[in-house]
Order: structure tokens, then C-alpha cells, then sequence
């Protein structure tokens, strides 16, 4: 049952439109006006299930200015949904500043939990998933994107990134290096889609079977990276630090770090991370 004033984040499928949800259906179809990503593409979606509410345009250009709007109609009694071009709301997608003045108005938002391709990717990969960490899509920038890996290199968690096809080559390549070429992998390609592809290797050797296939360089990715392992993750201790410093004083942070490590013995990652709070 649909509540007036109400604000439904409504999950859509990623793929296959067999993992619609009956609830989702009645939702949508229930509440006065559908936010959507791109109103052409949920055109289809609401024309497979019979859906005839109306829709409005709600995307990363336009929330700021669109958002006051749709919190004024449910101030004033209308349901609203929120869905995306596929999956769920507000993951790696847009939706949080409507959800944030939603709250902050004292307006209701209701889950409608369904399809996350992260989670779906995860519970498929073979990798630890009692503990990870998703971190979306890397910067579009070499530089950035590498500084990030950096960051992450001595994580102990499952890394989960999202990418897309102009990316993945480079992304995966740098991960080999900035990781380590020998850590564990899996990317998930066309979740739920007639090409799925669910692959695990070394990064070295996902690096050389992305360079080998360009089919398998198409499509929607989610790629996770095995944590480091808690052992390799040794203290800095109070000498290692004294030494950083000082090499802080005269080099850029990458040279320090890597020249500290190969004194101590120390992981180049984890000295690069802690001059970064230094």
C-alpha cells in the first residue's frame, strides 16, 4: 500500500527484468509522480510491467534544482519514487540530496530493496564477504585513480569498484601495479545479462585476459580485489617514522616512502598511506 506523502527509493533490475519485484511493480504504479535517472530508459521498463504513472527527469545535472520541487509535493501530499537506470537508488547513482531534504523535511522514505550488482557480484566472486569495502568508481584520472589505490593497498577488506568499458584496461592494469600483480581477483561483466561473465584470476593475469578479448572489455563491470593480507601489514614503528620525516624533508612523498621501505623493510604501500597523515 502506497502512503501519501511518502518518498519509495525503489530497486529496478540490472539486467534481467525477471528480478522485478512484485512490490516494486505495486509501488510504482501506486504513487503520484517516478523520479527517474533517464525517463527514456525507465520508458521501457514501465511500458514491460504496465506502468502508466508519470515520470520526470531526475539525474546528477539536474537534482539540486529538482529536488526542492519534489520535496514540495511531498510536503504536500503526494507520494513520490525514486529509481534509477538500473539497480538500486543512490548507489553510484543519484538520489542522495533528494533522500537528505526528504529527511530533513520530515517527509517518510521507504526502502524497496531489490537488485545491487555490487552485492550480486560479491556472492558469486569466491572472495572473502565478511568484510568489505565498496568503493564505487575510481577517478577517471590516472593520477587520482592511482593515489586512491594507493590508499587502499594494505586494506585488509574485499575492494569492490564499479567501471565502465573506456576504463577497465587501465583501471585493472593499475590495480596489478599499485596492489601487487599476484593478488586475487574477479570481475563480474553483464550481471544478469545474456553475456554475464563471472572471472577470477591473478590482476596480472585479468590484466592479460582483458588485453586478449575485447568482448570481454564491453559491458558493466564490478571488480573485486582480494585484501591484503593482515600479516604483511607490519607496525611502523617510531625509527621507521623518525626516518620518513626526515626523508620527508628533501623528497616527494613516493620517493620517501619507497626509499623508508627498502631501509626498514617496511611495505612501501603502508609507509606511503602513513606519510600521507604526516
Amino acid at each position: 500500500m502506497v502512503e501519501k506523502g511518502s518518498l519509495y527509493i525503489v530497486a529496478t533490475p540490472i539486467g534481467n527484468l525477471g528480478d522485478m519485484s512484485p512490490r516494486a511493480v505495486e509501488i510504482l504504479s501506486g504513487v503520484d509522480v517516478i523520479a527517474c535517472e533517464d525517463t527514456r530508459h525507465s520508458a521501457r521498463l514501465m511500458q514491460h510491467f504496465g506502468i502508466q504513472t508519470p515520470c520526470i527527469a531526475y539525474h546528477e545535472h539536474n537534482e539540486r534544482q529538482a529536488c526542492p520541487k519534489l520535496v514540495g509535493r511531498l510536503q504536500g501530499g503526494e507520494a513520490v519514487a525514486l529509481v534509477s537506470d538500473a539497480g538500486t537508488p543512490l548507489v553510484s547513482d543519484p538520489g542522495y540530496h533528494l533522500v537528505h531534504h526528504a529527511r530533513a523535511a520530515g517527509c517518510a522514505v521507504v526502502p524497496v530493496p531489490g537488485p545491487v550488482a555490487l552485492v550480486a557480484a560479491l556472492s558469486a566472486s569466491g572472495l572473502p564477504s565478511d568484510r568489505f569495502v565498496f568503493e564505487g568508481f575510481l577517478s577517471a584520472k590516472a593520477v587520482a585513480r592511482r593515489q586512491r589505490l594507493q590508499l587502499l593497498a594494505d586494506d585488509v577488506r574485499t575492494l569492490i569498484f564499479y567501471e565502465s568499458t573506456h576504463r577497465i584496461e587501465a583501471s585493472v592494469a593499475d590495480m596489478a601495479e599499485i596492489l601487487g600483480g599476484d593478488r586475487q581477483a574477479v570481475i563480474a561483466r553483464e550481471l544478469t545479462k545474456r553475456f554475464e561473465t563471472i572471472h577470477g584470476d591473478s590482476l596480472n593475469g585479468l590484466a592479460a585476459w582483458l588485453a586478449a578479448d575485447a568482448n570481454q572489455r564491453r559491458g558493466e563491470f564490478v571488480v573485486m580485489v582480494h585484501g591484503s593480507h593482515a600479516e604483511s601489514a607490519r607496525v611502523i614503528d617510531t625509527e621507521a617514522e623518525r626516518l620518513l620525516k626526515v626523508l620527508l624533508s628533501e623528497l616527494p612523498l613516493k620517493q620517501a616512502a619507497a626509499l623508508t621501505a627498502k631501509i626498514t623493510g617496511l611495505k612501501k604501500n603502508a609507509l606511503y598511506q602513513h606519510g600521507l597523515t604526516l
